[in-house]
């Protein structure tokens, strides 16, 4: 039918209606906030390309995490700045590591928090990248074997989910079999299967002091201009035991999440990294953009694309604005 007898403004006229019909709902069960957690105590660093993000001792990273919990956001992910880096990431592998005292401190006072640990060595790596240097290149079969060992230590510490955000090739198998080995197979692996070498993590390098000392990430991030690639490392993935796998960035690659979603009969998380949200809250402190109007668009069409989860430095104060809708 078409016009007059069909009117598709009929379905716009009333809230209540509008509500009815919509096809995509975001709440605050989709939505997971990065934490960054330093040493020291009662220590906020401020992160000046992230408005209203912090490093946190881990004192304040626990206060910060009963807030984020208030709000009705129940899942957070934890990235560490080490005391110390070394060459090969060696110094995450330890119980005594700040991330694996951070969880042990989390859980000892939060019982209802879900805590996804990043599995990566780029913060504590003296040269930033995400592995073992050997002849100038990121050696990965020696980096899965630290991952691995990373793995192990955070699941024994009391992390939920572990995300390997490396892109070395094999390295969820390596994880999984060390997961298994050591007692922990109900422990689920969110792997960072489709992670771009993008120019949106900048302001993440400054809050995380990852940035690479020399050269660039291009021979193990995946290049943006391909798509095919995603659904190939995707499925790879799969077949090594993700439980869940991981669009990153988010808003330049929906087509990506899109895709994955239709392929793979998995849970898809989208991360709308660092520098998606510091173009927002930049533009909106110009009042160029009604910025919570912009923010909460932005994760709509993540979630419409076909994300389950999506990691976003705005969830507390998106969860503020669900929680007013409601």
């Amino acid at each position: 039918m078409t016009f007059p007898i069909t009117r598709l403004r009929r379905l716009r006229y009333n809230s209540i209606l509008r509500n009815l019909v919509s096809e995509t709902t975001l709440t605050t069960n989709d939505l997971v906030m990065p934490l960054f957690v330093c040493p020291g105590e009662n220590v906020k660093n401020p992160i000046s390309s992230m408005p209203g993000n912090y490093q946190f001792s881990i004192d304040l990273l626990v206060e910060k995490c009963k807030k984020i919990i208030a709000t009705g956001v129940k899942s957070i992910l934890l990235f560490g700045i080490p005391e110390e880096k070394d060459e090969t990431g060696d110094v995450a592998c330890s119980l005594d590591s700040i991330v694996q005292k951070a969880i042990i401190a989390i859980k000892k006072e939060i019982s209802d928090i879900f805590i996804i640990a990043d599995v990566c060595n780029c913060e504590y790596t003296t040269h930033g990248h995400c592995g073992t240097i050997i002849d100038n290149d990121v050696d990965n079969d020696s980096t899965i074997e630290t991952l691995a060992r990373q793995s192990v230590t955070l699941a024994q510490a009391g992390a939920d989910v572990v995300a390997p955000s490396d892109m070395m090739d094999g390295r969820v198998q390596a994880i999984r079999r060390a997961l298994d080995e050591n007692g922990y197979e109900k422990l689920p692996i969110m792997a960072y299967s489709a992670k771009y070498a993008s120019g949106f993590y900048g302001p993440f390098r400054e809050a995380a002091e990852s940035a690479p000392k020399f050269g660039n990430r291009n021979t193990y991030q995946m290049n943006p201009a391909n798509s095919d690639e995603a659904m190939r490392e995707i499925e790879l993935d799969i077949q090594e035991g993700a439980d869940i796998v991981m669009v990153k960035p988010a808003l330049s690659y929906l087509d990506i999440i899109y895709r994955a979603k239709a392929e793979f009969n998995i849970p898809v998380a989208a991360y709308n990294v660092s520098g998606e949200f510091s173009m927002v809250k930049a533009a909106g402190e110009k009042d160029w953009i009604d910025q919570q109007r912009v923010m909460m668009e932005i994760l709509l069409s993540i979630k419409r694309a076909g994300a389950d989860i999506i990691i976003t430095y705005h969830a507390v104060e998106a969860a503020e604005i669900l929680n007013q809708q409601n």
